[in-house]
């Protein structure tokens, strides 16, 4: 399967119960796209997040940081 066959499931992002310094990480074949998505609806919630594209256990996804 290729990667823009995939079909990404809706996730809900623990926005408002993170704290400065806070992260979590999110399983995507498309690491820019997710981290876009992420930018935007870090924005709505008023906040600020730093992503990085990670591999973890082996899997491909990016890493999210509550920075403000």
């Amino acid at each position: 399967m290729e990667p823009s066959e995939f079909i990404e499931p809706e996730w809900l992002f623990p926005f408002e119960g993170m704290n400065v310094g806070d992260s979590f990480f999110i399983p995507t074949l498309r690491a820019a796209d997710m981290s876009y998505v992420l930018d935007c609806r870090a924005k709505a919630a008023k906040i600020r997040v730093k992503t990085y594209g990670t591999v973890m256990n082996g899997l491909l996804g990016v890493r999210v940081w509550r920075i403000r």
